[in-house]
This record gives C-alpha cells, sequence and structure tokens, in this order.
C-alpha cells in the first residue's frame, strides 16, 4: 500500500531556526556553570560599593575607584572595565568552549551533525548562544552597578560627575553608561568568535578556555611592552582601557571606534574558520 503525497507538498529537510534558536538558548541559560558566572559579575560592583561605603570616601581609593565616591552612575563604568579583565572574557569563552568542543566532549555534537539541522545554521545556532552571554552578562554588571551605585554610594540625584569636571544629566548619564555596555559587548563578541574558533578544533572545554585567557594575558604583555608598539593596533586587549573614555567630556571617540573596529575583525575571523571547520568536519 502506497501513502498519497499532495501534490505541492514540501518535505521539510530541516529543522525550523527558530526551534533550534529556542533549543540553544534554554540550553544556555539553563546551564549552572552561565548561571554561576552571572552570579559572580553581579557581585562585582556590589563589592566595588560596599568597600567604597565603608571606606568612606574618595581617599580611600586611587583614579577610577576613588571617582566612584559620592558619584554612583560611575561604578558601572567601573564595574564593566574591572570585570573585563577576566571575569567577562572567562563568562564568554566558557561559553564559546561549551558550544562545540563540549558537545563534542559529551558525544551531542555527532548527533547535531546528522540531525536535520545544516552546518550553516549549527553555527548560527551556537553562536547565538554566545551572544546570549555575553549580552546577559554586560547587563548583569551594568544594571546592578546603577543600583548598587545608586543605593549604597550615592551623590547628586540624577547627574554624573565626569572625569573632566564637568555634570551630565540623567539622560546623558544613562546614554553613556548604555554607550559603554554596547562597546563592552563588542569587545566579548570577539572574544566569543576567538573561542568558537579554536573550539572546533579539539574536544577539551578546558583547552579553549586556557587558550582564550592565556591569549588575552599575552596580549597583556605585548601589549605593555613599548618596543612593540607596532603590534598593538594587533592585540585585541589594546583598546580594553577605551570604555572609561565615556566619563570624560567632551566624549572622545577615536579609542572607542578603533578598538570596536578591531573587535569587528576578530569576529570576522573567529566566524569565518568557524563556518570553514564545520563544514569540513565529520559527523
Amino acid at each position: 500500500m502506497t501513502t498519497a503525497t499532495r501534490p505541492g507538498a514540501a518535505t521539510r529537510s530541516t529543522a525550523p531556526l527558530g526551534r533550534v534558536l529556542a533549543a540553544e538558548l534554554r540550553w544556555v541559560l539553563r546551564r549552572p556553570r552561565t548561571l554561576v558566572v552571572l552570579g559572580l559579575l553581579a557581585l562585582v560592583p556590589i563589592a566595588i560599593a560596599i568597600g567604597i561605603a565603608a571606606t568612606g570616601g574618595p581617599s580611600s581609593g586611587r583614579g577610577l575607584i576613588a571617582q566612584v565616591a559620592g558619584n554612583g552612575f560611575v561604578l558601572p563604568v567601573v564595574a564593566l572595565g574591572l570585570s573585563l579583565t577576566l571575569l567577562l572574557p572567562l563568562a564568554v569563552a566558557s561559553a564559546g568552549a561549551d558550544a562545540i568542543a563540549g558537545e563534542a566532549a559529551t558525544g551531542t555534537l555527532r548527533g547535531l551533525l546528522l540531525a536535520p539541522v545544516g552546518r550553516l545554521r549549527l553555527v548560527v545556532m551556537k553562536s547565538a548562544g554566545v551572544v546570549t552571554v555575553a549580552v546577559l552578562a554586560v547587563l548583569v554588571v551594568a544594571v546592578v552597578g546603577m543600583l548598587a551605585g545608586t543605593v549604597v554610594v550615592g551623590g547628586a540625584q540624577g547627574t554624573l560627575v565626569t572625569l573632566s569636571g564637568t555634570t551630565l544629566g540623567i539622560g546623558e548619564a544613562l546614554g553613556r553608561i548604555a554607550l559603554v555596555a554596547a562597546w563592552t559587548v563588542g569587545q566579548l563578541l570577539a572574544i566569543g568568535a576567538v573561542a568558537l574558533a579554536i573550539s572546533t578544533f579539539t574536544e577539551h572545554p578546558l583547552v579553549v578556555l586556557a587558550c582564550v585567557l592565556g591569549g588575552l594575558i599575552v596580549f597583556g604583555v605585548l601589549s605593555a611592552i613599548p618596543s612593540l608598539e607596532w603590534l598593538q593596533p594587533l592585540l585585541l586587549t589594546t583598546g580594553f582601557a577605551a570604555g572609561t573614555d565615556v566619563l570624560r567630556d567632551p566624549l572622545p571617540l577615536g579609542g572607542l571606534g578603533s578598538s570596536t573596529l578591531r573587535a569587528l575583525v576578530y569576529v570576522v575571523l573567529g566566524l569565518a574558520v568557524t563556518v570553514v571547520r564545520m563544514r569540513r568536519r565529520d559527523a
């Protein structure tokens, strides 16, 4: 007995993109490691706020830490800058490592490669998970930083005192915080793209973490050597300090722009390597 097929009916050969994206996001957000890292990130601005409030004033700190005292809107910017040195890259590198290498280690990557998803869609799905972690991590630091800065640190209601000595209203202050948050997400996407690319070469997530974090440390060391100044435009960490430019008035865009362009290059290269490796990878 044969089954009649309705004329013109299309047979779906790949899973709907929306369904696979939703499944990936559920998996990422339910992962204990993701929740633990987000919790640690939330503690960063709280710890800074409590430390400033407990020690009582600008004399208790140096540089930007001292600027936080009595100027709560500075706290999210400082917290994002400090977190960008380790915790934020750790969160994104961990997501990139688990995306492919972690799946390969548990044996589930083979099922994904054989499933009707498509190699390019698989890369999009895994990239979406990394982007989600990056955005959530930055939002946690920025939002908790604003709340902690307002409640614990205090300062003039609805104003931001810049490093230049000028005072910005609440609208412009929130705009500056949103700008540094968006810029930080861009830097993290570059790290995530590199982590995804490295993840396609190994089945061990810890190798990916070691390569990414170790590479960032090496980049930081190289950028601190005066004789290697010619190498700095190629190093991703060269622009990590540009986020504090949002605390200056007028706002200098040179550092933010160049570091964003550099991050974009890393994103393109990382995703290109990831796509090529996944298309050639055996199931």
